[in-house]
């Protein structure tokens, strides 16, 4: 899964490279031992979030895989969230109280002054056990305002897809996060990529997986309208 991970992370890189956007990595953990755990990145440029929003959801591969001695057949999965970049305190209210910030030592992917200080913020929205961790920025107060920002994305996401009025009314565990299976990805016995939700398919995996995701967006929103 943390290979996939990585690939879906380089698929996303290569359409906003493709598309004209540009791509900013925000927070990278590395896998124990391929591929990453998880990447947090912001996309800049016109309608991006209204163009990704399509991409929210669990992305499921099946391959042979290349890390088993028996090349056996193995399907992985990875979430991807998309979430709206949200600036202002105003945008969204949170009360103080909801919120525990703590403060660590950085470490690894991250530059050679990322080991230094004790800059590393994590941010816990406790009544839906919201979890923001930032370390790439240079100060702590960089990372406490860009772990905010995206405390911020995910609460309106969760907003939206509760249906809530206010972030006072969500509760955890009620998004869709890993029960929202959005497409999947065959690589063996047969090549095909094919969306659950719209019914989209390519059968150039390789050339999706390149960031040729153009069509799947086009055919969500489409459906959306």
């Amino acid at each position: 899964s943390q290979d996939w991970a990585e690939m879906l992370y380089r698929m996303y890189s290569r359409w906003a490279n493709k598309n004209g956007y540009i791509l900013k990595e925000l927070e990278f953990l590395e896998g124990d031992e391929a591929g990453i755990k998880s990447v947090t990145f912001l996309v800049s440029g016109e309608n991006a979030y209204g163009y990704l929003k399509s991409e929210n959801g669990v992305h499921r591969l099946v391959r042979l895989s290349p890390f088993n001695a028996n090349n056996l057949r193995q399907t992985s999965f990875a979430l991807v969230e998309i979430l709206p970049r949200i600036t202002a305190d105003t945008d969204v209210q949170i009360d103080e109280k909801d919120l525990r910030i703590d403060v660590y030592r950085s470490g690894g992917h991250g530059g050679q002054s990322v080991n230094t200080t004790n800059s590393a913020v994590r941010i816990t929205h406790l009544p839906t056990n919201t979890v923001v961790a930032i370390q790439n920025e240079r100060s702590q107060l960089q990372n406490k305002e860009k772990a905010m920002e995206i405390v911020r994305g995910k609460l309106v996401q969760m907003q939206l897809e509760q249906h809530a009025e206010t972030i006072g009314e969500l509760r955890a565990g009620e998004s869709a996060g890993w029960g929202q299976q959005i497409r999947n990805y065959v690589l063996q016995p047969y090549k095909l990529v094919k969306d659950t939700r719209t019914g989209y398919e390519e059968t150039d995996p390789d050339a999706v997986l390149d960031g040729k995701i153009d069509g799947f967006i086009d055919k969500y929103l489409e459906m959306q309208m």
